[in-house]
């Protein structure tokens, strides 16, 4: 195993099974994108696993519960953090998973709904 890398499983949230396994280098947090096998996954929970061995506990792997997903094409940086579709809306969820309740598929740009705010 590289220095840094974790095994990773991936699961299938609504059916709990799992897609297979891989390394990363770095952490997913829900609401990030995680392409495998020719697939987009929304990353909607992260679980960690760990082993207790030589009297501590260490992180062995890290379970990616998940869901099929298109990358968003519009994004907003809010707060530190990239949120689907156009903040400047009122009614944009400020979510990395949706992007609201009139319009949840998009685009913004066109939306009829739109009325200026902040997140």
């Amino acid at each position: 195993m590289e220095p840094d890398s974790l095994p990773t499983e991936v699961i299938l949230t609504h059916s709990r099974q799992s897609l297979g396994s891989l390394k990363l280098d770095w952490t997913p947090q829900p609401g990030n994108y995680l392409d495998f096998e020719g697939k987009t996954y929304a990353v909607l929970e992260r679980r960690h696993r760990y082993q207790f061995k030589a009297g501590r506990y260490r992180l062995q792997k890290i379970a990616l519960y998940v869901q099929s997903a298109t990358r968003p094409s519009e994004k907003s940086f809010v707060g530190g953090r990239w949120v689907i579709g156009d903040a400047g809306c009122r009614y944009n969820a400020c979510s990395e998973i949706i992007r609201c309740a009139v319009n949840p598929g998009g685009p913004c740009e066109t939306c009829r709904y739109y009325e200026s705010a902040q997140c």
